[in-house]
């Protein structure tokens, strides 16, 4: 009974942090009329390297040149990709931006795979992909390109992620890349601020903050505890349908029934490749907030973490340095979304 309460507790988190992560975006979307959707993220980044940074407390001053360098990367591979799918929702609505976006960690899950089945699931998310745009006069080929440019930053993030964690183990390189994403977009963020801000669009940005990262880093923390990893990743396909569902019920959106079914395909072609990954297979599960991690042990807590150094905050993953000279393996790595 207790395996069967975990599991339900498990899945309502993570439907939880689905509805808070994309009714965030939904919220933050009404203030890109007056900020505009750059600094509407560089607002969101400002309010999670707040939430972030005194929890995490990085060593920065332990960080060697190639760590800034990596973490520099990491941080520019966060601005651009919130700022583009925030862009791209501005121009073709919430559902389309996030589904699209979605092709990225499904793309690189599949990239190196050779079974037919795994096959058939990238045709069935192209096939996907074309019935939601049905390419056409009116279609809006800049959106769809900052949504696809979304999608490659994510790719880009869970490539990269790997050598993150090798040389700062735990949130330190998320943390601080989340922290220097928000300096980046620092510029746009204080030129909106002080010329046409209003507190009702300031709010809205914050308000997205929370909503798309202090709440679901809360509910995966749980959820990543009660779940096996691989229903962790099917229930991530999800979003893309929470994703509309809050552009109609926040923004108004109205999908078309080609876009819906678009949509349903991306996600069945992400649920069917996860599902189907055996033990062992090279996999990567993806979701809204930032952190690669390895769950392959249960988290420790009080003096066992102490003393192994691992760092079990918020994500409760167990994430310590990899031996010398080694990459983590792939099939180990869950990838959470950027902040």
């Amino acid at each position: 009974m207790k395996a069967v309460s975990d599991r339900t507790r498990g899945v309502t988190m993570v439907l939880l942090s689905a509805v808070s992560g994309q009714g965030g975006s939904g919220i933050g979307a009404h203030a890109f009329p007056v900020l505009g959707p750059v600094a509407t993220v560089g607002i969101r980044q400002l309010v999670t390297a707040a939430l972030m940074l005194p929890l995490v407390r990085p060593p920065w001053r332990q960080f060697t040149r190639t760590d800034w360098a990596i973490v520099s990367v990491f941080a520019l591979i966060f601005a651009v990709m919130n700022s583009s799918l925030y862009f791209a929702v501005d121009r073709i609505g919430l559902g389309l931006a996030v589904t699209l976006e979605f092709l990225g960690p499904l793309g690189v899950a599949l990239v190196d795979s050779r079974r037919l089945l795994d096959l058939l699931c990238a045709g069935l998310a192209a096939v996907g992909v074309y019935v939601l745009v049905l390419p056409g006069a009116s279609t809006d080929w800049l959106g769809i390109g900052v949504a696809l440019l979304a999608a490659c930053c994510w790719a880009a993030y869970i490539l990269l992620s790997k050598v993150v964690i090798r040389r700062l183990p735990g949130l330190q390189g998320t943390a601080t890349a989340g922290a220097m994403s928000a300096c980046l977009l620092l510029p746009f963020t204080v030129h909106a601020v002080a010329t046409h801000v209003t507190i009702s669009a300031f709010g809205s940005a914050v308000v997205a903050g929370v909503l798309s990262s202090a709440i679901p880093y809360a509910l995966d923390v749980g959820a990543l505890r009660l779940l096996p990893r691989q229903l962790f990743g099917v229930l991530m396909s999800v979003h893309p349908l929470t994703a509309a569902l809050a552009g109609s019920l926040i923004l108004g959106e109205a999908l078309a029934l080609h876009e819906l079914f678009g949509i349903l395909l991306v996600v069945a072609s992400n649920a069917v490749a996860i599902s189907a990954v055996a033990v062992g297979d090279s996999m990567y599960l993806a979701r809204v907030d930032p952190l690669a991690v390895t769950m392959d042990e249960p988290p420790l807590a009080g003096a066992d973490q102490a003393a192994s150094g691992r760092s079990d905050w918020p994500n409760g993953a167990d994430i310590g340095p990899s031996p010398p000279c080694e990459d983590p393996p792939t099939s180990q790595i869950n990838t959470l979304a950027p902040p």
